[in-house]
């Protein structure tokens, strides 16, 4: 049994008690009540230091993804907390290979030629499975030349999505109160980006020789774009030879109250 079970399931049971015995009465007038909250933040304190001085990390899993002869793939990332690190990886026979900080709950099924993938967390029930100085984090390696579509779902993490060798043409990003660090394919053909942010940071790196058209919507909201490479043109920030490009990047931006650098 993990100390984490151990230790919560312990602090429920004396916690049920104490109620159990004020419903009769023996606390006489004393409103237990007032005693719960402090109770609870002391305990949660004592756990933060125990798990500091005597807590090991949270088994981080190893695994693959297995390409099974698909010839394109559809990839969901869902991370909630920690650090996700994605880049570019040699893999002869898989789709992607990591470590999954916290474990892996992983979904795929085929659809015609298409490998489609969902990477979550698996459900933990803070504070009860959870132990200080467990990691969340994330290091995920996807296969170089194949053609990929890509979702991330964000929530209060790091993120350093390096795609610049990867043949990404469409990418998703939803983050809520994340700092993320997006390089764009620098040899894709065409890539379509939406971004959707609510109070995070994202830095985009568009590649050298890599053409760009970049659109903004949103309210309070900040958006810095190098006007040297994509200069203002009516609603949108564009490549001077954005049509006859080669390589580039359609960028759909909605903002809360984050901010958004392309650089």
């Amino acid at each position: 049994m993990r100390r984490g079970t151990l230790f919560w399931g312990s602090v429920l049971v004396i916690l049920g008690l104490v109620l159990l015995l004020n419903n009769f009465g023996i606390f006489g007038n004393f409103n237990i009540w007032q005693l719960m909250w402090p109770a609870f933040l002391i305990l949660l304190g004592i756990w933060i230091l125990f798990g500091r001085v005597f807590g090991k990390s949270t088994q981080v899993e190893h695994a693959r993804v297995p390409l099974n002869g698909a010839q394109r793939a559809r990839v969901r990332m869902q991370h909630g907390a920690g650090k996700l690190h994605v880049y570019a990886k040699d893999l002869p026979n898989d789709l992607a290979e990591g470590d999954f900080g916290g474990g892996l709950d992983l979904n795929t099924r085929r659809e015609g030629d298409a490998l489609v993938v969902r990477m979550g967390v698996p459900v933990q029930w803070f504070p009860f499975s959870w132990l200080p100085g467990d990691t969340l984090d994330w290091s995920v390696g996807l296969k170089r030349g194949l053609p990929i579509s890509l979702d991330f779902e964000t929530g209060a993490n790091e993120s350093e999505i390096n795609l610049s060798e990867l043949q990404v043409s469409e990418l998703q990003l939803k983050s809520g109160a994340s700092s993320t660090r997006v390089h764009l394919p620098q040899n894709a053909g065409q890539t379509r980006v939406s971004i959707e942010v609510g109070a995070a940071s994202v830095d985009l790196y568009v590649p050298n020789g890599v053409a760009g058209r970049i659109r903004s919507r949103g309210g309070i909201s900040s958006l810095k774009v190098d006007t040297a490479r994509f200069p203002r043109a009516g609603e949108y920030y564009q490549s001077t030879d954005y049509e006859t490009a080669a390589n580039k990047v359609d960028i759909d931006i909605q903002m809360g109250v984050g901010s958004t650098t392309i650089h």
